[in-house]
């Protein structure tokens, strides 16, 4: 009945590219998330390849999944081995990576930076990730949005996050081209991210914890599963030239229901984003 839809398939001109970043080496509080990638293709047999809401159908796209990228321990390493997975992907191909922690999206922004020099980013969090340093490190999952927004500046747009240090917080108002608490797009920044090429990162833990227990960090008071889908579908005519999910801890969540949430977030996410190619 039910076609796994991240199940390798072989295409010979990609439109969309599945990478698995199994890595957690600087995740705080509850590790698990390397086991990720495996955890959503598992679960995304649950699942059918057609959304009924798009009338679109995974089945019909040139999709393939490349598998897991093979990753050292230190952070600048594997974000450069991120670099070089992303940018040896043909042009035009959606790379869509299931993490893995959330410094895994450093690597795939820095690479599709170099093709798209007006490259936004659309960043659904619990967490600012916006702090200078974090248990010593530069580069963490804890300070990842910081170095992309240093790297990028006014060309990051934050919702959802509700969790935070002040410093995170100012420095977010100063580097960031918006940052909210609620799951909106003012007008103006909504018009802005259309005429610019975008990349969108999902990290789990935006959910409420209800909706997506297994996570390392969950954060009460977030929207609901219905709530982000239709958020993302709302995006449908953004030029999004890459996306991940990040942040799916398996470890803790023996339903499985978080694993399955991301998968359909993925779904829901390739087929919005590759529908005004399509035409």
């Amino acid at each position: 009945m039910m076609q796994g839809f991240l199940a390798s398939k072989v295409v010979d001109r990609p439109q969309v590219a599945i990478l698995g970043v199994p890595y957690d080496a600087t995740e705080t509080f509850r590790r698990g998330a390397r086991l990720a990638p495996g955890a959503i293709r598992w679960a995304s047999w649950s699942i059918e390849s057609y959304s009924p809401i798009l009338n679109r159908d995974l089945e019909d796209l040139p999709l393939q999944d490349l598998g897991d990228l093979e990753l050292p321990d230190a952070p600048e390493e594997m974000v450069e081995s991120v670099v070089q997975a992303v940018g040896a992907l043909p042009e035009g191909c959606l790379p869509v990576l299931l993490g893995g922690e959330h410094t895994i999206t450093l690597g795939a922004v820095r690479a599709l930076a170099r093709r798209h020099p007006r490259l936004a980013v659309l960043h659904l969090d619990a967490h600012l990730d916006m702090r200078d340093r974090y248990e010593g490190r530069q580069l963490s999952h804890a300070t990842v949005m910081r170095r992309l927004a240093e790297e990028l500046p006014h060309s990051l747009v934050q919702l959802g996050v509700r969790s935070g240090i002040p410093e995170e917080f100012e420095a977010a108002r100063r580097l960031c081209l918006w940052s909210s608490f609620d799951l909106l797009l003012p007008p103006s920044i909504y018009g802005t991210l259309r005429e610019r090429p975008v990349y969108v990162t999902v990290d789990i833990d935006v959910l409420d914890p209800a909706y997506a227990p297994g996570t390392g960090n969950p954060e009460p008071g977030g929207p609901s599963a219905h709530e982000v889908l239709s958020f993302l579908r709302y995006l449908r005519s953004f030029d999004v030239v890459g996306m991940d999910v990040v942040e799916v801890s398996p470890p803790y969540d023996p339903s499985g229901i978080t694993a399955v949430l991301a998968a359909k977030i993925a779904r829901e996410a390739i087929l919005c984003f590759t529908a005004e190619r399509s035409r």
